[in-house]
């Protein structure tokens, strides 16, 4: 599973913890994550985003 990080703000997007609260569920990779989903902290699209190693 990988992670994915918000480049304006930070925010992390962990493929095995998902975002239940945005009904994305645990495990969910990050090329199933709808298209017009936004960053809950900044508001920026996934084009915003970077995979990142941690």
């Amino acid at each position: 599973m990988k992670t994915y990080m918000c480049v304006p703000c930070g925010f992390m997007y962990v493929e095995e913890l998902g975002i239940p609260e945005d009904g994305i569920p645990a495990g969910t990779p990050w090329e199933e994550v709808p298209e017009d989903w936004t960053c809950p902290d900044c508001g920026v699209t996934k084009a915003d985003f970077m995979a990142i190693e941690i």
